[in-house]
């Protein structure tokens, strides 16, 4: 099974654990921001379970319908992710607000903080591997899950002290504060996410960092045969990054010899990058370039 699956499957079932344990301590508690953390961790298992279906059909070779193979599907799935965190966040704000309009005592502080830092410490190791899949194999989907996750670790720390808090000065009003400070860090996590997400949708090129280390790999090549590049674009779909220009040699280069030039080329790219697909059009090299 690949990699990614396994690791996506890995945060499905860690969340399925954490959203059971922090439902049944939010009832005996009633506390509102631990239920807001439930919410929270439900929404990270339907993340979970859109990244598993993501990667798993973007490991799918290109076929007649998706030449280009089928790695925006990971985009999309981020997207979706995105928008579902937003909507989990306006859900939080508005139980918090019933909350401070309709105030109630929270019970059991110390089992409620317990609970809340299992949930980080889960998160936390969860977060980290699926971190290190998402680099190695250059995954949105995975790092989008991963993000959700992280984001836990701080909400759920941020919960289970400020059980503590209210424990010590009984300050109950705490509880749906909390609660929303929860859901306005999660919304900076969404929409940080959609525009990560969405970026490849609309082939857009590739950050100016990058670019430039592309920059560099050609025109390394290319001045050692004295040649020349123009019209250099990029863009990512899922992990493949998709690269074209046009390459300028001498009016009087047999088409063998610029063929393996190009081939000289993609193998120098093909060094840094995970996945590419390269299209180099070769023309004549005018006196004016």
């Amino acid at each position: 099974m690949d990699i990614k699956v396994r690791t996506a499957r890995l945060s499905i079932f860690s969340n399925v654990f954490l959203i059971i344990i922090k439902i049944i301590t939010g009832i005996l508690t009633a506390s509102v921001s631990i239920l807001s953390e439930a919410i929270h961790s439900g929404i990270d298992l339907l993340a979970s379970a859109i990244a598993f279906f993501a990667v798993k059909i973007s490991s799918h070779k290109p076929d007649e319908r998706h030449p280009y193979g089928h790695g925006k599907f990971e985009n999309i799935s981020g997207v979706i992710e995105g928008l579902l965190i937003f909507i989990a966040a306006f859900w939080i704000i508005y139980e918090s607000i019933h909350k401070i309009i309709h105030p109630s005592e929270i019970k059991h502080f110390e089992v409620a903080a317990s609970v809340m830092f299992i949930s980080a410490i889960v998160n936390f190791f969860i977060s980290r591997r699926l971190y290190k899949v998402a680099k190695e194999t250059d995954s949105i989907a995975l790092e989008a899950d991963a993000l959700h996750l992280k984001t836990d670790v701080y909400s759920s720390l941020g919960v289970g002290f400020g059980m503590l808090i209210i424990w010590l000065t009984a300050w109950h009003f705490f509880d749906p504060l909390i609660a929303i400070a929860v859901a306005l860090f999660i919304m900076k996590e969404a929409y940080d996410l959609v525009k990560n997400a969405v970026n490849p949708l609309l082939d857009v090129q590739i950050n100016e960092e990058e670019l430039n280390k592309m920059e560099g790999i050609i025109n390394s090549c290319c001045q050692k045969k004295n040649l020349k590049h123009k019209e250099l674009r990029s863009h990512k779909s899922g992990a493949t990054l998709f690269i074209d220009f046009v390459l300028l040699v001498p009016p009087d280069m047999t088409v063998k010899e610029s063929h393996n030039i190009c081939d000289q080329l993609e193998k120098s790219i093909d060094k840094h990058y995970i996945d590419t697909d390269i299209n180099i059009h070769v023309e004549p090299l005018s006196t004016n370039e």
